[in-house]
């Protein structure tokens, strides 16, 4: 896989590159306020069970994207279909259930 870098940072494709620099230019044009980049959401919380302590499940996607308008967008890039693993799915899931007032975007 080609890992670009740029802006100090490698990233995880082109295309999240890309979608990143798309994003710069609605900044620069007024439409967006903030852009974090991988932002984290907790989906469940660590736990400990018969002494041991499972860790916590957390979903961390490419953008979090708020626009003047007031709505926010969180954006998950992904280079093609085959990097829809099982395990991205669920997480994908446990997110739009727990987070229901975020706008989910997934870019292929």
């Amino acid at each position: 896989a080609d890992n670009p870098v740029k802006y100090g940072r490698r990233w995880d494709s082109k295309k999240e590159l890309a979608y990143y620099d798309k994003l710069l230019l609605l900044q620069k044009a007024g439409e967006i306020i903030e852009i974090e980049l991988q932002p984290s959401f907790l989906l469940q919380e660590a736990f400990k069970r018969n002494g041991k302590t499972e860790r916590a499940i957390r979903y961390n996607a490419d953008f979090k994207v708020t626009y003047t308008d007031g709505h926010v967008e969180i954006v998950d890039v992904k280079a093609s279909p085959k990097f829809k693993t099982d395990v991205y799915r669920i997480k994908r899931k446990l997110l739009l259930y727990k987070y229901p007032h975020l706008e989910f975007k997934e870019v292929c």
